[in-house]
């Protein structure tokens, strides 16, 4: 996998992430809170599945690959 997320972009889901994340256990405490994962991991590993079936890269130049591709 190559990664198709610039690393703002990164930064941006994985603040996302958490703050959506913490709604699961302060505030309403709802369980749709636990969608905060998925930005989460898609900050935290730089790739976006989504983004790969379309061909979309957020990625001025490429950014690199993650694990070992």
């Amino acid at each position: 996998m190559k990664q198709n997320i610039h690393n703002i972009e990164r930064i941006a889901r994985i603040v996302a992430g958490i703050i959506i994340l913490s709604l699961a256990f302060v505030g309403p405490q709802s369980p749709w809170a636990y969608l905060g994962i998925v930005p989460l991991l898609t900050g935290v590993i730089g790739w976006c599945p989504p983004y790969a079936m379309l061909g979309i890269s957020t990625c001025r130049n490429k950014c690199g690959a993650i694990l070992g591709g």
